[in-house]
């Protein structure tokens, strides 16, 4: 398969050899295109001697006479299975998002059918500011996939986020948009997020800090695989992924009403979602006011993963996440084999720089067989991650199912016989 490295001018640039190398190890065929502030970075030559191809980095070169087209922009567009950008600047995001085609590799992102990537690289200033995020915004919708950057020391002596990702961490997202972009298609997934709250008074509720972000990504990643997503949102300040149903939902009895109305069309249901165990027993009528210390009356929420699982259709897969602030595998085993889901995503809340309202989490897939440790990554990549196990687990039901079948057929066979296989598979696959 074919990719082209778009090299944007941030001092990351050098970081793109790197990503040219571990694409190559891959057996991609690479080549790179560079705007002009780039080739102050690093000289052209370097990527030229790495890929054997000529770097594209202006519209009015000579066309390569080994290209069948004479519109050199055009046929690079047509020729590319992925455009990753690594570094990709505030600048180039800015134009990507507005539509600006003033130089090959801008011109090209316009004319590409394929998957677009981009990896950005910026002062934590210009990565925080309103405008780089609307921008970033505005290319989720399209369907860009933005590979979140990390956060640590800067080239301009700051630190924070904005530094780009690594280049064996990029190479891993090109490889999911080449290799995984329809291991979903058929299915309809749909996903809660979010935090519920419940009402206390008519201006005051009972929530928690979750952003949805984990949901969220779930939810464009599964769509980003062919899938038909439905997302279930508690209130969230981040924007849906373009394309999916959106079903804006505030309580946990709300959230439970459109998760159960919408049970017989999914096939798969992933209940990311901070759902509230309590819920004032008492919702006041007028505003509570100040008049010393108080004691409120909590009465126990609708358990909602557990309902979707005895209502379960065949063939349907359940996962459901736990968030756990100690003994989290010994907490997340009991809820898997309490609720009787297919698998559970265990995550420790109690970090810092990980689990609710950050960028990154950490987890383990926890099924009644295995418990899969996901290290710490961006959430769009943990929830890569996770549909992988998911579609593994699918993998591994659907050969159970066709070894009863073969069983029935030939007369009976004992469960050794029929299990087995499905857990080798799994085996495997992790």
């Amino acid at each position: 398969m074919r990719v082209t490295v778009g090299v944007s001018g941030g001092i990351a640039a050098y970081k793109a050899a790197e990503l040219v190398r571990a694409l190559q190890r891959q057996a991609l065929d690479v080549h790179v295109a560079m705007t002009r502030a780039a080739c102050r970075f690093v000289q052209p030559l370097t990527f030229a001697a790495l890929t054997g191809h000529k770097v594209l980095s202006s519209l009015w070169d000579e066309p390569d006479p080994n290209d069948e087209s004479s519109i050199e922009h055009i046929g690079e567009a047509q020729w590319t299975d992925a455009l990753v950008v690594a570094p990709a600047t505030a600048n180039i995001l800015a134009r990507f998002a507005h539509g600006v085609a003033d130089d090959f590799l801008t011109t090209m992102a316009l004319a590409t059918t394929a998957p677009v990537l981009v990896a950005p690289a910026m002062n934590v200033n210009m990565w925080n500011h309103a405008a780089t995020q609307a921008n970033l915004e505005i290319l989720r919708q399209r369907g860009v996939r933005v590979i979140e950057p990390g956060t640590g020391d800067l080239a301009c002596g700051m630190v924070g986020e904005g530094r780009m990702a690594e280049p064996e961490a990029i190479a891993d997202a090109v490889l999911n948009a080449l290799g995984r972009r329809h291991d979903l298609a058929g299915e309809v997934v749909l996903v809660t997020a979010g935090g519920t709250r419940e009402a206390l008074d008519p201006v005051r509720y009972l929530g928690n800090r979750s952003s949805g972000k984990m949901g969220y990504a779930l939810a464009e990643a599964a769509q980003s695989r062919g899938a038909k997503v439905i997302l279930v949102t508690a209130p969230s300040a981040l924007r849906p992924p373009a394309h999916c149903e959106v079903v804006k939902v505030t309580s946990a009895e709300q959230m439970r009403h459109a998760v159960l109305d919408r049970m017989e069309e999914t096939t798969l249901v992933i209940k990311a979602a901070a759902v509230a165990d309590y819920r004032p027993a008492k919702v006041l009528e007028q505003k509570l006011k100040r008049s010393g210390p108080l004691t409120l009356e909590l009465e126990p929420t609708e358990d909602i993963l557990a309902e979707v699982v005895r209502r379960r259709r065949p063939g349907q897969l359940i996962v459901g996440f736990a968030a756990e602030t100690e003994n989290r595998m010994e907490n997340g085993r009991a809820k898997l084999l309490r609720k009787g889901a297919d698998a559970i995503v265990v995550n420790d809340v109690s970090g810092e720089t990980t689990g609710i309202d950050s960028n990154l989490n950490a987890a383990t897939f926890l099924t009644p067989t295995t418990a899969i440790e996901l290290p710490a990554m961006p959430k769009r990549d943990l929830a890569e991650r996770i549909l992988d196990e998911v579609a593994a687990l699918r993998r591994s039901k659907a050969l159970v199912v066709e070894f009863e079948d073969e069983a029935r057929e030939s007369g009976g066979a004992d469960q050794s016989e029929i299990v087995a296989p499905a857990v080798r598979r799994q085996t495997i696959v992790e």
